[in-house]
């Protein structure tokens, strides 16, 4: 008896120990929503403060990016409010900045504290406002991304007009705030006391702005290695060149500039972010006005760089300041600094948008700070050529050898030139530039840089070459093996190296992948219409449904198990996981084959007529949407809120196996789907 207890128990703990490490939910960040001020007064304006405690290794997306793009932006609704009026969109205070490969542009997100701003305008004495703050929060540790939404009820008392002289000061100021989502981790989901001292949300710790000055200051010499920078070191070597009458001279003049440049960076950088904020940066890097000027600066300079024509200051140009040199040189110094800065902010921009978006809050510390140091690390050097023009001789004599790194330098700028216009050409869709056709460009291009590295293509200043040297073999040898990895990509390879710079899969015109994914499809037609598939799709050529009784019925007429994938449009693992674990063969063909697959998005907006909504017995809210409806079955069913959340079940709406969250691991994957097979086959 002793025994069989024991082992019932080891038993019970193991299916415990089972259930929980698939059966959790995640808690919501941590929010508090507060006024600004304690003492309103009718005709002044105010701020709603919503700030969020982010749980460790989670962030939430901002909102000052392309609703476009693909992630679930925050966004304010308000259901009805008195006594106020919202002036302008809900602003996001100091969020960080990325370029996700995945969705392939720029984000901006919130890690640990995510603070939000509304302004108001106070119309009445009783100010009350009841809405909800929906977002994403996501997490590259677990793999894993939710969308929520934070209701709350916030309301306080004014006192009459802010000219009167009213001498009752006090105004009570009450706030509930109420959470949508379970509460499941101790101290998740709970708001902080509403009563408490307002405190500077802009204020930034002496120890992060330091940590925040060093990032810049590496991000600064990484522009240096931007293709566009490097034409302007020979402009600079021959503007200073024989321009000082004295070494003392020549390092003032040099210092000038270097300062100058320092000085254009951080303040025309931080006004305009300042006067347009990130849509700017937004702007400059999305519309094809600008897109379209930097792929032709980019060709400008690969053609110089190619030998086709000097890259030399234009004589009148070199002559008028030249004359203003002769009156003292500050205009000149200063003018060839803003040169330097407009021609490689085509390949800074992008780089010191993250910096510039600081500003975009009210904080200008920061943002200063970040762009001086970013602007020092880019100036140095300059200033170093400027004082020491004779360092440009001081390469090796040979005129063929820097001619060979002109040469590389112009092939790089030419491939690179095609991504300005590849942006242009998916975000007006044009179809100028489809992947196949990028890809081909690319091919060709660093083919030809390969055979001029071995020597078998020469340039009108290139000098005959006796003999390879050891590194420019190895130069050679990289640049045929990044052709080679590229060949695949003309029929359809995910090349998942490079998938931050190739444009969409989804621009392919000729994709093996595909053709294999119709052929399938064709040979195993659904036999009913899946319902909202005119805007739902699956990846890869995979059919399924998007509703999950539909999908239900579908498995039992099939005879299969039925695989159930939450998603989320704004999922960035869950593309991820499409990209690199659907996507191989082993996987794919089992998804296809095998399962009755449905996929529920839990952020579709699409709201369903209103004889299908229905009241949670959950959380006692209506269910309107698509989405909503979708993540209410995960957690009552479930007792799960994460995506990408990957589960199978028999006709009877029983787990065949463990429910899978994000893992890359193609292996895993195939033994997920292969027990689950087998699990019901001996059902």
């Amino acid at each position: 008896m002793s025994a069989y207890f024991k082992s019932t128990l080891v038993l019970l703990f193991s299916l415990l120990i089972s259930v929980q490490s698939f059966a959790q939910l995640i808690a919501p960040p941590n929010w508090s929503i507060e006024l600004d001020k304690k003492n309103l007064k009718v005709g002044e304006e105010a701020k709603i403060v919503f700030k969020a405690q982010i749980p460790k290794d989670w962030y939430i997306y901002s909102n000052d990016f392309d609703p476009d793009l693909g992630p679930m932006l925050t966004e304010l609704n308000v259901d009805k409010s008195s006594g106020l009026e919202l002036t302008g969109e809900l602003k996001a205070v100091n969020p960080k900045s990325k370029f996700d490969e995945i969705w392939e542009g720029d984000v901006t997100y919130f890690e640990g504290t995510g603070t939000f701003e509304q302004k108001i305008k106070i119309t009445g004495s009783n100010v009350s406002i009841e809405g909800s703050i929906g977002y994403q929060m996501c997490s590259d540790v677990t793999g894993q991304c939710i969308p929520f939404d934070e209701d709350f009820i916030l309301t306080a008392q004014a006192e009459g007009s802010a000219n009167s002289d009213v001498g009752n000061t006090d105004s009570p100021e009450s706030s509930e705030v109420e959470n949508e989502e379970p509460q499941v981790e101790q101290g998740n989901g709970e708001n902080q006391d509403s009563g408490r001292s307002f405190i500077d949300l802009e204020e930034e710790d002496q120890a992060g702005l330091i940590g925040f000055m060093i990032v810049a200051f590496l991000a600064g010499l990484a522009a240096l290695l931007t293709p566009c920078v490097f034409p302007m070191i020979p402009m600079t070597v021959t503007f200073f060149t024989g321009r000082s009458k004295s070494r003392i001279q020549g390092i003032r003049n040099a210092s000038i500039y270097g300062l100058s440049i320092i000085a254009i960076y951080t303040i025309a950088g931080t006004a305009v972010a300042a006067i347009q904020g990130p849509e700017f940066a937004n702007w400059l890097s999305t519309h094809w006005v600008p897109n379209v000027f930097f792929f032709l600066v980019f060709i400008f300079f690969a053609f110089a760089f190619l030998g086709m024509f000097e890259l030399t200051l234009p004589s009148s140009f070199v002559n008028k300041i030249d004359a203003k040199a002769d009156k003292g040189g500050l205009t000149g110094i200063f003018f060839m600094a803003f040169t330097l800065v407009l021609v490689s902010f085509s390949c800074t921009g992008p780089i010191v948008g993250s910096i510039l978006i600081k500003a975009a809050g009210g904080d200008f510390i920061t943002p200063i700070a970040g762009m001086f140091a970013f602007s020092l690390a880019f100036a140095i050097p300059f200033t170093l050529f400027a004082i020491f023009p004779e360092w440009l001789n001081s390469l090796p004599k040979s005129g063929g050898w820097l001619n060979s790194v002109k040469v590389v330098l112009g092939f790089l700028e030419l491939a690179l030139a095609f991504k300005f216009l590849s942006v242009a050409d998916q975000v007006y869709h044009w179809g100028l530039l489809d992947r196949d056709i990028y890809i081909a460009i690319w091919i060709v291009i660093f083919a030809l840089l390969g055979f001029y590295l071995l020597g078998k293509i020469r340039t009108k200043n290139d000098s005959p070459l006796d003999y390879i040297s050891v590194p420019r073999l190895m130069l050679a040898i990289s640049t045929f093996v990044f052709v080679v990895y590229l060949i695949p990509g003309l029929w359809g390879a995910p090349l998942k190296a490079l998938s931050g710079y190739l444009p969409p899969m989804a621009t392919h015109d000729f994709n093996l992948t595909e053709n294999r994914g119709i052929a399938s499809s064709q040979e195993n037609q659904l036999d009913d219409v899946p319902k909202y598939a005119e805007f739902l799709h699956f990846p890869h050529g995979i059919q399924g449904y998007f509703d999950y009784e539909q999908a239900l019925e579908a498995s039992k007429r099939n005879g299969k198990p039925l695989f159930i994938d939450f998603t989320g449009h704004g999922c960035v693992n869950c593309r991820e996981m499409e990209a690199r674990v659907w996507s191989e063969a082993p996987v794919l063909q089992r998804l296809k084959e095998d399962f009755v697959m449905v996929a529920l998005y839990i952020d579709e907006r699409y709201e369903l007529p209103e004889e299908e909504w229905y009241t949670s017995e959950y959380d006692g809210k209506v269910k309107k949407t698509i989405g909503k409806q979708n993540a209410d079955f995960q957690i009552t069913r479930f007792n799960n809120n994460a995506q990408p959340y990957y589960v199978i079940l028999d006709h009877n709406e029983e787990l065949l196996v463990r429910p899978k969250a994000y893992d890359t691991n193609v292996q895993n994957f195939v033994e997920f789907l292969e027990e689950a097979k087998d699990e019901f086959t001996r059902r």
